[in-house]
């Protein structure tokens, strides 16, 4: 009896170390609540995959665990927080943590301001921010008019029975107008513009791919192969306006400029030039596609929106830096398209010392995602939160709403998006330029479902007709 006794308390301490060594969850040295691993190899990328996008998965684990919340991506903890306070409390943290973020390398190298922290980060931020001051701002009307007067040339020669991809035809003008704004006159030719966004349109769909399914294929399939060739196509004709650049007398006007100006090396002076045109790519084209679909099925704040051009504009003038401001229910409906849409639905910091959150210790180098879309759809901050209204953002309707609370750009340690300005400036003139030109009607009843990833895109083209005022 004696002698199976000791087996029995050997077995269970061998079980119980067993279990200590196999699963991460029993290493953490955290209050926090969440969930453990699936397996030991994959964390919850499984659970992750099973929910849709980690944006969904995001969703139910603060449903079930509450506003901070830990999981295991692979086998890395990672911490997750989703109400304006605790965006609060970390709104000091820089460092962005490389892990999360693996999937941009064979797109943007290790170099690029994507992965730049510490001082080194901090430094080359400030250095690039002089793109988006107020009086370079103000140098960009100018071509984003180019580019929306291109769209509305386009959509001048249909008829208003045609099918209007409306993705498509905005993710172009986004791609038009920022590497006008980026990268300059080079990118006039609009046979190279179609080139640049065909190219760029195969890199991120397969970088989307592998935020689910992080096993890259082998080198020699055709995806892989595609892949290739659209980045190299991408570094090479970048790598020509760089060169190009260089011989301008007339350098200090775009961003480019600037990074020609602070980057050590030519690789980074390219993998910066990447990092900020995929940036602003997806994002304002999301942005803006979401934007006219929500008009385009809510005539009456299309035409709320309509008088309001009017009132600041006339036929003749365009929106500048003296009438921006004048366009205050149009920037309520851009507010309420970030938000409704969940264009950037997650971000992600970490601190390389032990911190505490929530009431929580944070071990060090602890990834901790800003669950941004949860807490844009919050019902408890937006009433009937799948409804579109931008009323919400009327100033009588926010002045008691927590600051934090509309944070679709990011927030933390001074990196929120450098650009957000600029995205609304981009937005506003298109939105002008368009609207005073057509009235967006759905083509059919079609119902546009979202798919959550990097960027939140529709499921599937949006098809409108644009009948001529």
């Amino acid at each position: 009896m004696l002698d199976f006794a000791i087996f029995a308390v050997c077995f269970l301490s061998t079980l119980l170390i067993a279990i200590i060594w196999l699963y991460p969850s029993s290493k953490k040295v955290t209050t926090i609540p969440g969930m453990n691993p699936s397996t030991k190899e994959d964390g919850n990328i499984s659970d992750i995959g099973r929910a849709g996008s980690l944006h969904e998965f995001l969703i139910e684990l603060h449903m079930q665990h509450g506003p901070i919340a830990g999981f295991w991506f692979g086998q890395m903890y990672t911490v997750s927080i989703a109400s304006p306070e605790l965006f609060k409390q970390h709104s000091n943290v820089f460092d962005r943590p490389a892990s999360l973020f693996k999937l941009f390398e064979p797109l943007l190298g290790t170099t690029a301001l994507q992965f730049a922290n510490g001082a080194d980060g901090r430094a080359r931020r400030r250095h690039c921010e002089q793109a988006f001051s107020h009086s370079r701002l103000c140098s960009y009307y100018e071509m984003f008019q180019k580019a929306a007067d291109q769209l509305v040339k386009t959509w001048d020669s249909k008829n208003e029975e045609d099918h209007i991809p409306l993705l498509e035809d905005l993710s172009v003008f986004a791609v038009r107008a920022t590497l006008l704004t980026v990268l300059g006159e080079f990118f006039r030719d609009e046979k190279l513009v179609q080139s640049f966004h065909n190219a760029y349109e195969k890199v991120w769909s397969e970088m989307e791919h592998r935020l689910i399914d992080p096993i890259v294929p082998d080198k020699e399939t055709k995806r892989v192969k595609q892949f290739d060739e659209a980045v190299n196509y991408m570094t090479k004709t970048v790598n020509k306006v760089v060169e190009h650049r260089k011989g301008v007398t007339t350098q200090g006007t775009l961003l480019i400029d600037d990074i020609i100006e602070y980057a050590d090396s030519e690789d980074a002076i390219t993998r910066d030039s990447i990092c900020f045109l995929t940036g602003a790519f997806h994002t304002t084209g999301n942005l803006l596609t979401w934007c006219l679909y929500f008009l385009a099925t809510h005539e009456e704040i299309q035409d709320k929106v309509y008088q309001e051009i009017m009132n600041v504009l006339d036929d003749k003038d365009l929106v500048d830096d003296s009438n921006l401001d004048k366009f205050i229910y149009t920037h309520q409906v851009i507010d309420e398209s970030l938000r409704c849409g969940v264009v950037t639905p997650w971000a992600a910091r970490f601190q390389e010392f032990d911190s505490e959150l929530g009431g929580h210790k944070i071990p060090k180098n602890t990834p901790v995602i800003h669950a941004l879309g949860v807490v844009l759809h919050d019902e408890n901050i937006w009433p009937l939160p799948n409804k579109f209204d931008p009323d919400r953002f009327s100033k009588k309707n926010s002045k008691n709403r927590h600051p934090f609370a509309f944070q679709p750009f990011g927030f933390a340690g001074k990196r929120k998006c450098p650009a957000y300005k600029y995205a609304y400036l981009e937005a506003t003139v298109l939105l002008a330029t368009v609207l005073r030109r057509f009235k967006i009607k759905m083509h059919n009843e079609q119902v546009v479902l979202p798919v959550f990833s990097l960027v939140t895109k529709p499921a599937e083209e949006i098809w409108v007709q644009v009948i001529k005022r």
